[in-house]
């Protein structure tokens, strides 16, 4: 058995594209919608995606989560500068619990976290 995404309703499709494909850069594999419905496919080829799903029902509810969504980067300062130059603040950290493993959380358009590592 492999993973192979995780679905996040939002409430703005094209503020949770902007978020996950203009700032983190993971491409846009597919969009589709109808019914009510409109989805976008994120990730990388052969690795687990992430799923944005935009319905009229997410309208009426707040959308929250303690979902903590995890990216690898390849340089935490690089993303830390970035991250700065695009005003996204860092809500934790740098957070090192061992020798090989640094990270940082920011909070995306729709309010979920997302934790950037480093793993050496």
């Amino acid at each position: 058995m492999n993973f192979c995404w995780v679905t996040l309703p939002v409430v703005n499709l094209e503020e949770a594209l902007s978020f996950y494909n203009g700032v983190l850069g993971l491409p846009v594999i597919s969009r589709h919608s109808g019914n009510g419905i409109e989805m976008a496919m994120l990730g990388e080829e052969n690795q687990p995606k992430i799923e944005l799903l935009q319905t009229t029902a997410n309208e009426k509810k707040v959308l929250y989560s303690d979902i903590s969504i995890g990216l690898a980067v390849e340089s935490l300062e690089d993303t830390m500068e970035y991250l700065k130059s695009r005003n996204i603040p860092i809500l934790r950290g740098p957070i090192a619990p061992n020798p090989h493993t640094r990270f940082i959380f920011i909070k995306d358009s729709e309010g979920y976290e997302v934790q950037l590592v480093e793993m050496s």
